[in-house]
C-alpha cells in the first residue's frame, strides 16, 4: 500500500509537470465517460428501477402487456391477456391462496383526469390525476403512509365513504406539505371525498409515468365519481393486476392456475359464445411476469432507444479511448531517456509497467470524476428532450449510487485496458539508449499501433456519422410527411365535462354553449369539439357491419364530432358534406368516413358510399347511421399507423343498437375543443381558462396545446434519438480528427531531421506536403474501407427505428465520407505545412 501511494503521488506530479497532456485526456475522458454516464442515468431510471416498495422481487405482474384502456367485445389473437374485468380480478383474488395479496389498478389513468377543489380553498378547481386501486393496494406493496393512514380492504367496498389518498408529491406541490389536508374534505368530480393520508416520498405509481397519479381512489368509487357503468361489468376489461407471491411458490403451475380460473371467469361473456369465440377463449392465457419493476409502459415505450443510443455512447467512449491510448504513447516514447535512465539504475521493467499503469488509471479516475459533472449537465438535457414541457417526470437527473459506481468503474476498466499497451511498450527501453542521442533514437515515424487506432477511430466516426444521417433523414421524412392537416393558428383545449358533473344528457346544451362563448372570442373563426384530435395517443375503435354484406372480420376507429370539427382540424370532404348543426341528438344517424374507410369495407376506393349504412356487428337497419360524406386520409394516433379506417359521427347522436340508457353513456363525453383563429394569440391559453370558468367553475382546462405543438409532440423520441446521434456523431468526429493530427505532428516532429535533409538535398515545398498528406490519408482511407460496410450492416439492427428507410442512402454515405474526409485534411494539413516549413540548416543541426 505504501509503494501504491508512492506510485500516485508520483503520477500526480508528473501530471502536473504535463498540464497540456493531462487537461486533453481528462476532457476527452470527461466527454466519453459523461456521455455514457447521462445516457446510463436514463437506463437506469426507466429500465432497471425497481419500485421503491417491500421485497420487490416477490411482485408478479398478470400480464406482460400494456393493454390500454377500456376493453369489451374483443378478444385477443395471440390469447394472452393483460387486462381484466373487476370480476376476474375478484375471482383471482378469491381462489388463488398462492398470492399473500393481489392488487388490481386503472389502466387508463392518465386519459381520464380528475376535477379536484380543496373545501374550502381558495385556488378553485384544478385538473389533476386520479387512479382507481383496490382497497389492498398500498399493502400489497408494503407501503407505509407519510402521514394518515392508506387505503384498507373496507375503504374499497360499496357502499363505503368515499375516500383517497394524495400522492407526496402532490401534496408538497400543491398544498405546501400541510398537515390539515389529512382528514380534509376534497370535492372530487363535484363529490365530496375525505384525505385519510399521505402516500410514502419516492412513490409515484404502480408505473413509470409522466403523469404520475397525485390521488389514489378505491375502485368501488369510480362507479359514483366516473358515473362509469362498467365497473361491475363482465364483459369490460379495464385493470391492470400484481401479486405478491408467497415464499416457495412455483410460477409455471401458478401461472397455468391463474390462466385456468381466468377462462372460467371470462367463459360466460358474449365474445366467446360463437364458434369463434370459444376457440379464442381456448386459446386465452395469462403471462406471469416480474412485477418488481411495476406496469411497465415507459420501460417498453423507451427501452429500444436508451439501448441504441447505450451503444451509440459506447462507441464515442472507445473513440476516447484509443485517442487516450495515442496521447499515452507518444507520452511513453517522449519519455523514454527517463526510462532508460531508471532501467540502466536497476528498476525492473514489472516496476515501471506499474508506475505508468498507475498515471493511466488516475488520469482515467479524474477524467470519471469530471464525466459524471458532464453526465448531470446530459442527463437534463436527455430529459428536456425526451419529456419535453413535462414538470412531474418521476426520473432523477442527479447520478444515483448506480450510475457513479457505472462512472467509475468504467473510468477503472478505461485505465487498465487502455493503459496496458502503452506502458508495457515505454518500459521496453535499453539502459544503453540513455547514452544516444534522444534525436536519433526516435528517427522513425508513429508506431503501427498509433496508425492502427486512427484507423480505429475513422471507422467508427463514419459508421456513427452515417447513423446520424439515417436518423435525421427518418426524423425529416417523418416532419414533412402530409398529414392532411393545418396546424397554422390553431389551439386545442382538454376538457374533462364528466369530472365537471355533467351527466350524458346535459352535454347537448353545454357544448352549445361552449361554442357560443368561444365563438364570441375576437379573432376566433372556428370552434370545434371532439373525442379525441388527431395527434394524440389515444384512439376508439369497434368492429362494424355494412348494410347488406356479410359479416367482415374488420374495425375502424371512431371519432365523435362536431360541426365545425373539419375545418378546425384542416382536414378536407371530398365527397358528399360533412357533419352539420343540424345533426343534433334527434335528428337521423348520420356518420362521414375516410378514404381508407371505402377502400376496406367497399372494396374499392373509386367506390360511392353516400347513402349506405353501417352499425354495429349484427342485422343492419336503415336508422342505423348513414354515411354523408367522405373526408380525405388525415393521419390519427400516428404517422407509422398506415390504412386507417376511420368513420366521424355527430357529438350527441347514439346507435339505434344501443339499448343502454343514455346516463351511463361516457362516450358522449368531448375531450377537447379546437380553435381556429385569423390570427397567432399568445394569450389563448388565459382566454381558454377564463372562458371555461364563465361557463361552469368545475369546467377546468386538462391541457393545453398548440396544434403545432402536439404534431411535434409525436416525434420526440425520434427528434431525441436524431438530435444525440447528430451529437455523438460530431463528437466523435471531433476526437477523431485530434487523433490524426496527434500522429501526424508526432510523426512530423520524429521525422524533423529526415524532412530537412530531403529539402537540404532539393525537395519542394509542395512535395513534403504531400508526403505528410498522403500518410494521413492512407489512415483515413483505410478507416473508409472498414467503416463503410460496417455502417451498412449496422442499418439491419436500427432500420426498426427508422421510418420508410430500409437502405442506407448513398448520399448520406458520401456526405458521412466528405465530412470525415474534411475533417482529416484539416486535421493533417496543419502539421504539414508545419513539416513543409522546416528550416533544412536547422534539422541537419539536429541530426
Amino acid at each position: 500500500m505504501t509503494t501504491l501511494m508512492q506510485d500516485v503521488r508520483y503520477a500526480i506530479r508528473q501530471l502536473r509537470k504535463t498540464p497540456g497532456f493531462t487537461v486533453t485526456v481528462l476532457l476527452t475522458l470527461a466527454l466519453g465517460i459523461g456521455a455514457n454516464a447521462a445516457i446510463f442515468t436514463l437506463v437506469d431510471s426507466v429500465l432497471l428501477q425497481n419500485l421503491p416498495v417491500a421485497d420487490p422481487k416477490t411482485l408478479v405482474r398478470l400480464g406482460n402487456a400494456n393493454d390500454c384502456c377500456v376493453n369489451s367485445g374483443g378478444t385477443r389473437d395471440d390469447g394472452r391477456y393483460s387486462l381484466f374485468s373487476t370480476e376476474t380480478y375478484e375471482q383471482l383474488r378469491k381462489n388463488v391462496p398462492e398470492f399473500e395479496e393481489l392488487a388490481a389498478m386503472e389502466s387508463g389513468f392518465s386519459f381520464r383526469p380528475v376535477t379536484v377543489r380543496r373545501d374550502g380553498g381558495q385556488s378553485g378547481a384544478r385538473s389533476m390525476m386520479g387512479e382507481f386501486v383496490s382497497g389492498n393496494y398500498f399493502r400489497t406493496f408494503g407501503l407505509q403512509p407519510k402521514a394518515g393512514r392508506l387505503l384498507t380492504d373496507s375503504d374499497d367496498d360499496k357502499g363505503a365513504p368515499m375516500t383517497a389518498v394524495m400522492s407526496y408529491q402532490a401534496w408538497q406541490r400543491d398544498y405546501a406539505g400541510d398537515a390539515s389536508v389529512v382528514g380534509g374534505t376534497f370535492w372530487v368530480n363535484t363529490r365530496p371525498i375525505t384525505v385519510i393520508g399521505v402516500a410514502p416520498p419516492r412513490f409515484y405509481g404502480d408505473r413509470m409515468s409522466s403523469t404520475p397519479p397525485d390521488f389514489y381512489l378505491p375502485i368501488e368509487s369510480a362507479t359514483v365519481l366516473l358515473s362509469v357503468p362498467y365497473v361491475h361489468d363482465p364483459e369490460v376489461e379495464w385493470l391492470y393486476m400484481i401479486g405478491r407471491v408467497k415464499q416457495g411458490v412455483a410460477l409455471g403451475p401458478l401461472q397455468q392456475k391463474v390462466s385456468a380460473i381466468m377462462r372460467e371467469s371470462v367463459a360466460t361473456v358474449k365474445v366467446f359464445s360463437s364458434e369463434k369465440g370459444k376457440k379464442d377463449l381456448a386459446k386465452a392465457h395469462v403471462v406471469l411476469t416480474p412485477g418488481g419493476g411495476g406496469i411497465q409502459a415507459m420501460q417498453e415505450q423507451y427501452s429500444s432507444q436508451l439501448r441504441l443510443l447505450m451503444w451509440v455512447a459506447g462507441l464515442v467512449l472507445l473513440i476516447a479511448c484509443a485517442n487516450i491510448a495515442n496521447l499515452l504513447v507518444v507520452r511513453g516514447m517522449a519519455r523514454k531517456v527517463e526510462l532508460s535512465v531508471r532501467t540502466a539504475l536497476g528498476a525492473m521493467r514489472g516496476r515501471l509497467v506499474r508506475q505508468l499503469l498507475t498515471e493511466s488509471v488516475v488520469l482515467a479516475l479524474m477524467g470519471g470524476a469530471s464525466g459524471l459533472v458532464v453526465a448531470y449537465v446530459g442527463a437534463h438535457m436527455l430529459l428536456s428532450l425526451a419529456f419535453p414541457g413535462e414538470q412531474n417526470v418521476p426520473i432523477q437527473a442527479s447520478p444515483s449510487s448506480v450510475v457513479i459506481g457505472f462512472a467509475c468503474g468504467l473510468s477503472l476498466i478505461t485505465g487498465i485496458v487502455f493503459g496496458v499497451a502503452p506502458a508495457w511498450m515505454a518500459a521496453r527501453t535499453q539502459p544503453v539508449d540513455a547514452l544516444r542521442s534522444s534525436t536519433r533514437t526516435t528517427a522513425g515515424g508513429a508506431s503501427k499501433l498509433q496508425r492502427s487506432l486512427v484507423v480505429l477511430q475513422a471507422a467508427l466516426s463514419l459508421v456513427l456519422l452515417v447513423g446520424a444521417g439515417l436518423f435525421g433523414q427518418s426524423l425529416n421524412k417523418l416532419q414533412n410527411t402530409d398529414l392532411k392537416l393545418d396546424a397554422t393558428n390553431r389551439y386545442i383545449i382538454h376538457i374533462n365535462p364528466q369530472a365537471a358533473g355533467y351527466a350524458p344528457p346535459q352535454v347537448e346544451e353545454l357544448y352549445r354553449r361552449v361554442e357560443q362563448q368561444f365563438h364570441a372570442l375576437p379573432g376566433v373563426k372556428k370552434v370545434g369539439l371532439c373525442t379525441y384530435t388527431p395527434m394524440e395517443d389515444d384512439n376508439w375503435s369497434s368492429g362494424l357491419q355494412i348494410q347488406g354484406q356479410p359479416a367482415l372480420d374488420k374495425s375502424a376507429s371512431s371519432v365523435r364530432a362536431s360541426a365545425e370539427y373539419f375545418d378546425s382540424v384542416g382536414t378536407h370532404v371530398v365527397l358528399g358534406r360533412g357533419i352539420g348543426p343540424q345533426d343534433t341528438s334527434t335528428a337521423p344517424k348520420i356518420a362521414v368516413v375516410n378514404q381508407t374507410f371505402v377502400k376496406e369495407f367497399f372494396g374499392k376506393p373509386e367506390f360511392n358510399p353516400i347513402g349506405q349504412h353501417f352499425g354495429n356487428p349484427g342485422p343492419v337497419s336503415p336508422s342505423d347511421f348513414e354515411i354523408v360524406g367522405v373526408v380525405e386520409d388525415t393521419v390519427y394516433t400516428s404517422v407509422y399507423w398506415k390504412n386507417h379506417s376511420m368513420f366521424f359521427i355527430p357529438m350527441t347522436q347514439r346507435p339505434p343498437s344501443d339499448k343502454d340508457p343514455i346516463e351511463t353513456d361516457v362516450s358522449l363525453y368531448a375531450g377537447a375543443i379546437v380553435l381556429h383563429t385569423e390570427r397567432p394569440m399568445d394569450d389563448m391559453e388565459k382566454l381558454g381558462r377564463t372562458t371555461l370558468a364563465g361557463i361552469n367553475p368545475n369546467l377546468t382546462m386538462v391541457k393545453f396545446q398548440s396544434f403545432t405543438d402536439q404534431i411535434a409532440d409525436r416525434f420526440n423520441q425520434e427528434r431525441l434519438i436524431a438530435r444525440l446521434t447528430m451529437l455523438f456523431g460530431g463528437l466523435a468526429l471531433l476526437l477523431a480528427s485530434i487523433g490524426l493530427y496527434g500522429v501526424t505532428a508526432y510523426t512530423v516532429a520524429r521525422r524533423t531531421p529526415e524532412i530537412g535533409i530531403r529539402m537540404a538535398v532539393g525537395a519542394e515545398r509542395g512535395s513534403v506536403i504531400a508526403m505528410v498528406m498522403r500518410e494521413a490519408a492512407t489512415q483515413i482511407v483505410l478507416g473508409l474501407i472498414i467503416g463503410i460496410p460496417v455502417a451498412l450492416a449496422c442499418l439491419q439492427f436500427v432500420e426498426s427505428q427508422l421510418y420508410e428507410i430500409t437502405s442506407a442512402d448513398p448520399k448520406i454515405v458520401l456526405g458521412a465520407v466528405a465530412i470525415l474526409a474534411g475533417a482529416a485534411c484539416i486535421a493533417g494539413i496543419i502539421p504539414a505545412r508545419r513539416a513543409a516549413s522546416i528550416d533544412p540548416a536547422q534539422a541537419l543541426r539536429l541530426e
